[in-house]
């Protein structure tokens, strides 16, 4: 396929509670062919106010490698799997990639495994 004519390629950043999880659910989305590729991101400090009340927590942050046509069920499925009550999940398309990045990101879906 023509580079014009691949999706252009997606990002979803998120972060977990813990290692396991992270790796279990960038797995599954792997597995599923929703995703290229994730980054597993140790040592999180974060600093937030849930339900009212500000607090902190280590956490592990995930970059997710997609694209365009998959990012929204790739999304989905981050949350139906994520082991938080309210995950915080934001996913976008990327405005400029590298013509290998965007073969590869392109690429990729449940049809391609």
């Amino acid at each position: 396929m023509a580079e014009a004519q691949l999706p252009a390629p997606a990002l979803i950043w998120c972060p977990f509670p813990d290692e396991a999880a992270a790796r279990a659910v960038a797995g599954a989305l792997l597995d599923e062919g929703l995703a290229a590729c994730a980054n597993l991101v140790p040592g999180l400090t974060s600093l937030f106010v849930w339900n009212g009340t500000r607090d902190e927590s280590r956490e592990i942050g995930v970059l997710i490698k997609t694209n365009a046509a998959l990012l929204d069920a790739a999304v989905a499925r981050l949350g139906v799997l994520h082991p938080y009550e309210e995950p915080a999940i934001t996913g976008w398309i990327c405005d400029a990639a590298s013509t290998g990045t965007r073969a590869w990101l392109g690429a990729i879906g449940p049809l391609s495994l």
